[in-house]
């Protein structure tokens, strides 16, 4: 489950990021800019990688160009499923794993969304439920959405 769960992060994150026009990244109406955001989520996808191997460390990134953030940000995502997914021992609960880091970046998307919205650069909905979300689909190339909802009038 845990897994699914991120792989519906990255498929969520994916669509939040989708078309995002280049000033986007610097948006600073609303708190904290989106490439911090992103950082920020790349901070916590190395640190719950770290825990999950019994070396927990956490740092603070300092925010890369907006391409480059969004690379590092699906690369820790990347590394810490497919550790997960390794034969290796995990040293932390998976349930500490999934309240922490994972639920913040979960959290965190729905921001970028909001943010996408107040920018002018609102994402387009859709159902997420029949969404063809699978386990080790964690890279930014998801698949197309299979139900977009409809542009509103």
């Amino acid at each position: 489950m845990l897994r699914h769960t991120l792989a519906t992060l990255a498929y969520r994150a994916a669509r939040a990021l989708e078309n995002a026009p280049e000033n986007f990244a610097d948006f600073a109406a609303a708190g904290r800019q989106p490439v911090q955001i992103l950082a920020h989520m790349g901070d916590l996808f190395d640190w719950a990688l770290s825990m999950a191997q019994g070396n927990p460390r956490w740092r603070v990134s300092q925010p890369l160009a907006w391409a480059a953030e969004q690379q590092r940000f699906f690369s820790s995502l990347a590394s810490f499923d497919s550790y997960l997914a390794s034969p290796e021992p995990i040293h932390a609960p998976l349930e500490l794993l999934l309240q922490g880091p994972v639920a913040d970046a979960l959290t965190h998307v729905g921001q970028l969304a909001m943010l996408r919205r107040l920018s002018g650069s609102p994402t387009r909905g859709e159902n997420f439920y029949v969404a063809a979300i699978g386990v080790g689909q964690v890279t930014a190339e998801q698949p197309t959405p299979v139900q977009p909802f409809r542009e509103r009038a």
